[in-house]
């Protein structure tokens, strides 16, 4: 795929045009696997872009998700980011072999507050290594709570030196999910061919549009039913209106 189409964020004339640009998220710690199934099954009958599923589920929604559509994403470093780089290379290397395709990896939060910058770096960009190389894509999730506004854009240059395909604004595990001032100053900060992603907070149709606004071409939300339901329902009034 051309890098740059990441970015392309969807006209919002169709159904496709939102659910394309959602992540239904799975990553919960105190989900059973009759719940990661169930996650699985409404990701395939909404049509979403992916699941993201915690490492020990990848080969389960590998197999449920075959042939569907819709892709399947993990994570390393989740969700502190302070596990070490051979560490988070183990987890990439793991899940990727067991069929993700898009790898969510937590900076190092505290080396990125000590200014230790080539140490993110460094890290991130054999991150980055090993997904392309397999074909996957690499989000850099920053936890924007704890960042100054200086550090939010450090980030994101950092995560377009080493050619992240996505930087995104939280784990939703953390003290606060996504602000619209963040999706802005992440967008104004990464290069076109970085797409950002909203995690934390996107409960509602409303959230969801308000994030695409801001300049956000992909949405992490566990309200997936819910948004994409009240998405058919606007569609559907705005068709009525057309026709009467």
């Amino acid at each position: 795929m051309d890098p740059t189409a990441l970015d392309a964020r969807p006209s919002l004339t169709t159904y496709e045009g939102l659910a394309k640009t959602i992540d239904h998220s799975l990553a919960g710690p105190e989900l059973t696997g009759d719940q990661v199934v169930a996650g699985c099954e409404l990701a395939k009958r909404f049509q979403v872009a992916n699941v993201i599923v915690r490492p020990c589920d990848v080969d389960l929604a590998v197999r449920l998700l075959e042939g569907s559509g819709v892709g399947v994403g993990s994570l390393a470093g989740f969700p502190h980011g302070s596990t070490t780089t051979a560490v988070k290379l183990y987890e990439i290397r793991d899940v990727l072999r067991r069929g993700a395709k898009e790898i969510g990896v937590v900076l190092n939060i505290s080396r990125l507050l000590s200014r230790q910058f080539q140490y993110v770096e460094m890290e991130l960009l054999q991150a980055a290594e090993e997904c392309h190389k397999q074909g996957a894509r690499l989000a850099v999730i920053f936890e924007n709570a704890y960042l100054s506004s200086e550090l939010k854009i450090v980030a994101c240059r950092i995560a377009a030196r080493v050619e992240a395909d996505f930087v995104q604004t939280s784990t939703a595990f953390g003290p606060a999910g996504y602000t619209v001032e963040d999706l802005k100053l992440m967008r104004a900060h990464a290069p076109a061919r970085v797409a950002v992603k909203a995690e934390g907070g996107v409960h509602t149709l409303e959230n969801a549009l308000e994030a695409q606004r801001a300049g956000c071409s992909r949405l992490g939300s566990t309200a997936t039913a819910a948004i994409l339901d009240a998405w058919k329902a606007q569609l559907d009034r705005a068709v009525d209106r057309v026709a009467s």
